[in-house]
């Protein structure tokens, strides 16, 4: 069930309804959602509930003997049980395959015969997400962050709670759980800021990830050589905005959902194509997962505590580690590992340039502000050709035709003019963010002709995205 399709508009009003109807008993309200949200994810695959509800209950359970204990040993075997039994589940349904592939290819190189057995393994949607999300609350209670939630209905609408289930945004149990176990408070102004993110996700989803959808796609369906250099590079650009609206488009509606019912979910995006640095970007860019990975995985492993080649290492292999999170397959690595490299080399280069009075007064400039923007977003993009090539062999002649400038000026199968109401529209509004911080006030202006004239327009733009037909998210797929 899209968010961007009939059903689910049906599905939410109904929804919605009734959890307005029960605004004054919070109790019902978490019973309502918790129906829904079964229904929503059993719209997908019914037999699969059973695995969520399954993983959740021992994280429920990890959390109440952590939190009841006083041995710690006892401790951290409850909570090695907890982790072990989501990243078994998890590495079972999305890397046997993969692993069981690589280890072919591995003993080949040493001639032994090796006949791998493979699984037709479904991969349960949504399941990275709420893995990450479940092994987050019994750390948080291990580390004496959070205490354990009492009512285990409650701790299932953490998880699979519909607006963020699927592709996010990653919660916190600290800062979601408080709002499950109190009372919520609808307001207006609620209500005003959760239509604008809804709507504002739905432009960038429809009007601007799908129009560009049809032109990435394109690109990375041709055959080898059959490109010119001109092509990738703006095939790669364009991609790069398809996956930023696409993902950012879906954690916006999926904020303004939950602001509808009183929920405030933590930002996701913060315009990660103005980041001056890698180190940035990932503070702006899938800032649940960043945070995720930086808590739970780069500080446990060390973090900058015990030296700069092991705080390199660290920063390489959470970035690692994050890119095999993305898909069981190796260029998802590459991008990882590329990732990683860019972090590690930018932290070199500013630990030894921050040294340089003269240094950090050119890096206060404009000028250098644009240009370290200008080369971030350049770095980034090549990253997305990693992320998005079919094959390592389509990436190494991408990035081969493009370095050595093959083909001639001019492109084939992509035709810019066709892009540029989309392009410069999406550009334009992400300037005034830049400037001007958000969109709320202009969705949300007092004069009600002209906040009526704004969606009105808005809801232009996404009939037109209708005639790119519905196109699942991106991030599903993870």
């Amino acid at each position: 069930m899209l968010f961007n399709s009939l059903p689910f508009l049906i599905f939410f009003i109904i929804t919605y309804t009734v959890y307005i109807f029960y605004r004054n008993n919070y109790k019902i309200q978490n019973l309502i959602l918790l129906g829904a949200s079964i229904v929503f994810y059993g719209f997908w695959s019914w037999k699969f509930i059973v695995l969520l509800l399954f993983t959740s209950s021992v994280d429920y359970w990890a959390g109440f003997k952590i939190y009841h204990s006083t041995n710690g040993k006892y401790k951290k075997l409850i909570l090695t049980i907890s982790v072990a039994t989501n990243l078994i589940i998890l590495g079972f349904f999305k890397y046997f395959n993969f692993f069981v592939h690589e280890f072919n290819s591995f003993t080949q190189l040493f001639g032994l015969t090796f006949h791998p057995v493979t699984l037709s393994i479904i991969l349960p949607l949504g399941i990275s997400f709420y893995t990450f999300q479940s092994i987050s609350y019994a750390w948080e209670i291990y580390r004496g962050e959070n205490k354990p939630i009492h009512s285990i209905f409650d701790y299932w609408l953490f998880v699979a709670f519909f607006p963020h289930m699927i592709a996010g945004p990653i919660q916190k149990g600290k800062i979601l759980i408080p709002q499950i176990i109190n009372p919520r408070v609808l307001t207006l102004d609620k209500f005003y800021e959760g239509c604008y993110l809804i709507f504002w996700g739905l432009f960038k989803k429809m009007y601007v990830a799908d129009s560009l959808a049809v032109y990435a796609n394109r690109l990375f369906a041709q055959p080898l050589g059959g490109y010119t250099w001109v092509d990738v590079v703006l095939g790669v650009w364009i991609f790069a905005f398809q996956i930023y609206c696409d993902f950012s488009g879906y954690t916006d509606i999926a904020r303004g959902l939950a602001k509808l019912m009183g929920f405030d979910f933590t930002l996701n995006f913060n315009l990660p194509y103005f980041a001056k640095s890698p180190s940035e970007f990932w503070k702006r860019w899938h800032i649940s997962l960043s945070t995720w990975l930086k808590d739970f995985l780069y500080i446990p492993l060390g973090g900058n505590r015990k030296g700069k080649l092991l705080t390199y290492r660290n920063l390489f292999l959470t970035m690692l580690i994050g890119g095999l999170w993305h898909g069981a397959s190796n260029h998802f690595l590459l991008w990882g590992a590329y990732q990683g490299f860019l972090l590690c080399i930018h932290k070199l280069w500013h630990e030894t340039m921050s040294k340089f009075e003269l240094y950090n007064k050119i890096a206060k400039t404009k000028l250098y502000g644009f240009i370290a923007i200008s080369a971030t977003f350049f770095l980034t993009c090549y990253g997305w050709l990693i992320f998005r090539a079919n094959s390592v062999t389509q990436l190494v002649d991408m990035t081969r035709t493009v370095w050595l400038g093959l083909g001639k000026i001019g492109t084939e199968f992509l035709y810019p003019a066709n892009l540029v109401n989309v392009i410069w529209l999406l550009f334009i509004i992400q300037l005034f963010q830049y400037f001007k911080k958000d969109l709320n006030g202009v969705f949300n202006i007092r004069s009600w002709q002209l906040r009526g004239f704004v969606y009105l327009l808005i809801l232009f733009f996404i009939g037109k995205g209708i005639n790119n037909h519905v196109q699942q998210f991106i991030y599903f797929q993870f």
